[in-house]
């Protein structure tokens, strides 16, 4: 992340119709949370980009030639590769139950107003950026936590919560001695009710004990992966964006 603000978003715009992709580009100057870090303007070229550039946030077309927006996302987790968060673009209706079902943050309408993509950073900050200290001073953290596995609502300390992750749409949690499903509906909200001093969000489909972290492993183009002290060694990715957070915290 050298040279890059602390706030700022690598991102990817493709879009294989040269205007539209331009008036993207244009308003997205106008939001400098975000940082565009390259462009596509087919399906398999946006997926070369994805890999080699690994932004964290993409904006792509549904409909391009040789791989469209839906395939491509779903190319990514047939790969078990780090996945980025998507805004899915596109002239049509019926895809935006699809896009939601492969975990889009948003799904914008062509030709897209600044007005509304507006929101759409909005919703992209809260889900990927630090979020602001609140005013009031937040609830008393969740000592206890409970963990459906085998047909049992087990009750686990807290502190034994290694990690939490979401796939498509279901939470699972991973305990020093249990690993099962949890009633929360977002990992925002499970991580609402945890230390924030301990409970850490070091990509957005996992939320990590910070305690719990065995290894930190140097991965390509300066980033990081992290490896749990769960019985399996689980591997999670940082993403960019908090990158310089693991930095503070283990003083690399």
């Amino acid at each position: 992340m050298s040279g890059r603000a602390a706030a700022t978003i690598p991102t990817l715009v493709a879009d294989d119709e040269a205007p539209a992709l331009d008036e993207l580009l244009y308003l997205l100057k106008g939001f400098p949370e975000i940082e565009v870090v390259g462009t596509a303007t087919n399906g398999p070229e946006a997926l070369e980009r994805i890999e080699e550039l690994e932004p964290d946030l993409v904006f792509i077309d549904v409909q391009m030639p040789g791989l469209d927006g839906l395939s491509l996302i779903q190319k990514l987790h047939e790969h078990k590769a780090p996945v980025p968060a998507f805004v899915l673009c596109t002239a049509y209706e019926q895809y935006a139950l699809e896009a939601f079902r492969m975990e889009a943050l948003d799904y914008l309408l062509k030709p897209v107003t600044r007005e509304r993509l507006a929101l759409t950073i909005e919703r992209v900050k809260r889900t990927m950026l630090e979020p602001e200290p609140a005013a009031a001073p937040p609830p008393p953290p969740l000592r206890k936590v409970v963990i459906k596995s085998g047909g049992k609502n087990l009750v686990v300390d807290a502190a034994d919560v290694i990690y939490a992750r979401i796939e498509d749409g279901l939470i699972t949690v991973a305990a020093t001695h249990v690993e099962g499903e949890c009633h929360f509906k977002t990992l925002e909200e499970l991580q609402a009710t945890l230390d924030p001093a301990v409970f850490w969000r070091p990509h957005r489909s996992y939320l990590v004990n910070i305690h719990r972290i065995r290894e930190v492993i140097p991965w390509f183009k300066s980033s990081y992966q992290i490896r749990m002290d769960d019985r399996k060694g689980t591997v999670i990715p940082v993403s960019r964006v908090q990158t310089r957070r693991l930095k503070e915290l283990f003083r690399l």
